[in-house]
């Protein structure tokens, strides 16, 4: 029903616009315990098999929403209901921040795929806790930290370290994004120096607490294999437990969208299924040359129960879901973990 009847219309109008209404539908609706229930009750699939103990935490099952979607921790409790076993929250920052100017987010209809440059748009980490002390879904919850974007290099790790310190008793883990191609110039966020740096010390921080929370690191899909060795030392000195593989891709490769199209839209990080097999890649290399030292959640790409088995062959341990989820509906939720019950049975 979502691709033949909702999504239609939704693709009518603004991306951005659209996403703002559907939280206030699903607001409303899932507000309704009847609704709520029924809601629950036909998209959730509930079996012990599902269960993913990684990261000293037990998830409900494999399969979660990826950040970007519920930045400011609006509709986290509410989208918990569509089967999602953990919810990344995000990217959160010190200061609240509009982003960049509009229009910011595109979608690219023959490649099913997205292209943003929205820019950390969020109304600041301190605002997003006052709803993420109200949890009422069993979901785990995720916190996904970056620097505001007015934050200069020298000072960039005191942003991160804020977050950090002020998401810690809230969330479950902790995701340090570097990766983003829509906050200006990110090359040295992503130096194996300042990651090491970075990295060390929200390590030290976090022992400090009677509770540490698991910290992983947000990669780009656009790395070669000498920047996915650095990962792997970096992952592996730093003890960081774990990789999100990946971020958005600022490359354009064999997409059947035109060039014309495509220059008018111009710079954003591209997401969907034209970036699946560079995510898929760079988990297999990860998983592969460190010897599955750690986890990796895969994303990027995920349309289908197909692509999801993929990346949890490739090496992934947890995969999450966003661009598919727009494209595909609420159901591709159930089918991934339908499959994924399937393949554990074997």
């Amino acid at each position: 029903m979502y691709k033949l009847l909702i999504r239609p219309v939704l693709f009518l109008f603004d991306p951005e616009a659209v996403h703002h209404f559907t939280f206030k539908c699903l607001k409303f609706l899932l507000n309704i315990p009847f609704l709520k229930h029924t809601i629950k009750k036909y998209y959730t699939l509930n079996d012990n098999h599902l269960q993913t103990k990684v990261f000293g935490l037990t998830f409900p099952s494999p399969v979660g929403l990826a950040a970007g979607f519920d930045k400011d921790a609006l509709l986290y409790n509410e989208l918990a209901n569509f089967g999602f076993g953990f919810i990344e929250v995000g990217t959160l920052t010190p200061k609240a921040q509009v982003g960049n100017p509009k229009k910011r987010l595109f979608r690219l209809k023959k490649d099913q795929a997205l292209i943003n440059r929205m820019g950390f748009n969020n109304r600041g980490v301190d605002d997003a806790i006052t709803r993420l002390k109200n949890r009422t879904t069993n979901s785990i919850i995720g916190g996904n930290i970056g620097k505001n974007t007015a934050t200069t290099d020298e000072h960039a790790k005191a942003d991160y370290i804020y977050n950090f310190k002020a998401l810690h008793d809230v969330v479950d883990y902790f995701v340090v994004n570097v990766s983003c191609p829509n906050i200006g110039k990110i090359e040295k966020l992503q130096s194996k120096d300042f990651l090491m740096d970075l990295l060390t010390e929200l390590k030290q921080i976090n022992a400090t607490y009677a509770k540490p929370k698991p910290i992983l690191l947000k990669i780009a899909p656009d790395l070669n294999e000498i920047q996915l060795d650095e990962v792997i030392e970096i992952i592996t000195t730093t003890k960081t437990d774990g990789v999100v593989a990946s971020n958005t891709s600022i490359t354009r490769d064999g997409l059947q969208t035109s060039k014309v199209e495509l220059d008018a839209i111009a710079n954003g990080g591209l997401s969907g299924v034209p970036i699946k097999h560079k995510s898929t890649e760079a988990i297999k290399y990860l998983h592969q040359k460190s010897n599955g030292a750690f986890p990796i959640i895969g994303v990027g790409g995920i349309h289908s129960a197909e692509d999801a088995l993929e990346k949890l062959e490739a090496g992934a341990t947890l995969v999450q879901v966003y661009t598919g989820f727009i494209y595909e509906g609420p159901a591709l939720v159930k089918r991934i973990n339908k499959a994924i019950l399937k393949r554990r049975s074997k």
